[in-house]
């Protein structure tokens, strides 16, 4: 089996190289890909040393998967070159996500919607990733209404330029800024860019994307979008009105039962979700579950996830297994 990873020598690429080894990838042929100025540069995978090539070289190899973290600007670029080739794209950018003919995709939500002639798949954006795996087993039974969501984001998700500034400014270090503000000791409500109606980019990808995900158009949701100065993962205060009536044990078995969903929720033991207990892992954390008491058929959750494994590589990965399954045995 042949994978080129396009942006391999990026954040999320370093970490979508770690998970392939860890699912079980190791032994494909490997195409690291990068824009012009990396090209020639090595990269580590599965133990061996890999000179990364140019995207056009990784498109002529004709890979059976190619999986795209470089941003949407070359994914809307190059990703149809690849799919005319028959190469199964997994794109990690929004260039797709929007896109009606295109599958939007969380493996354990609604991994059954990929079909063969699908050459194009979208991975979500994290924060939604980690939402939906909550609000899922949730909507299944009890039909979301509308959704209040307010993100606390890790500079993670920035890359690594967010990452050495956070780092810098602890040290007392002059540093190049990914941000206008200094990270450390500070939060500031932006993520993505202003839209004219006030909300940003990311505010509006939560919307837009659950109901995909979900399937359902008719699902509200508004949000709040915060960065924060912390590495391991993505937090979420989520506040879900259902149609339907629901009962707090009953919450607590649909979460347990969900793959990928691990509940920590033992508030007389200060146990709960947090960003230093996520990191580097995949499953998403939901704890200080509790009707709100304002209004009826509504519940508050804390959800919590790895924004650059689930929320970014271990998605993309997992669409990768269920596709060399259903598509490649």
């Amino acid at each position: 089996m042949k994978i080129a990873l396009v942006g391999a020598t990026g954040l999320v690429g370093g970490k979508m190289r770690k998970v392939l080894e860890e699912r079980g990838f190791g032994q494909c042929e490997f195409l690291p890909a990068a824009s012009a100025k990396s090209v020639g540069k090595k990269v580590t995978f599965a133990g061996k040393e890999c000179n990364v090539v140019s995207v056009e070289d990784a498109i002529a190899a004709v890979p059976d998967i190619a999986i795209f973290s470089a941003g949407s600007g070359p994914s809307l670029q190059y990703a149809p070159l690849f799919a005319q080739n028959g190469t199964y794209v997994i794109d990690n950018s929004s260039a797709w996500r929007s896109d009606p003919g295109i599958p939007l995709v969380v493996p354990e939500i609604n991994g059954d919607i990929i079909k063969k002639e699908d050459r194009i798949i979208a991975n979500p954006n994290c924060s939604t990733i980690a939402m939906v795996m909550a609000l899922a087993p949730l909507h299944w039974k009890y039909k979301i209404k509308r959704v209040v969501v307010s993100t606390y984001q890790s500079i993670t998700g920035t890359g690594m330029k967010a990452v050495n500034q956070l780092a810098k400014e602890r040290a007392g270090e002059p540093c190049e800024k990914a941000y206008p503000y200094p990270i450390d000791m500070n939060l500031f409500p932006h993520g993505g860019t202003f839209e004219a109606n006030g909300y940003t980019t990311e505010e509006t990808k939560l919307l837009n994307e659950t109901r995909k995900i979900l399937g359902d158009p008719n699902i509200q949701v508004t949000a709040t979008v915060v960065r924060v100065p912390v590495t391991g993962g993505h937090s979420e205060a989520v506040n879900v009105e259902f149609y339907n009536e629901f009962e707090i044990n009953e919450v607590y078995q649909l979460l347990n039962d969900m793959p990928g969903v691990v509940v920590q929720d033992d508030p007389a033991n200060n146990i709960y979700p947090m960003p230093l207990f996520s990191e580097d892992k995949d499953d998403v954390f939901v704890g200080r579950i509790r009707r709100d008491y304002t209004q009826p058929k509504t519940l508050n959750l804390w959800v919590v996830g790895d924004n650059l494994r689930k929320g970014a590589a271990t998605n993309a990965i997992q669409i990768a297994q269920l596709i060399q399954t259903k598509f490649m045995q």
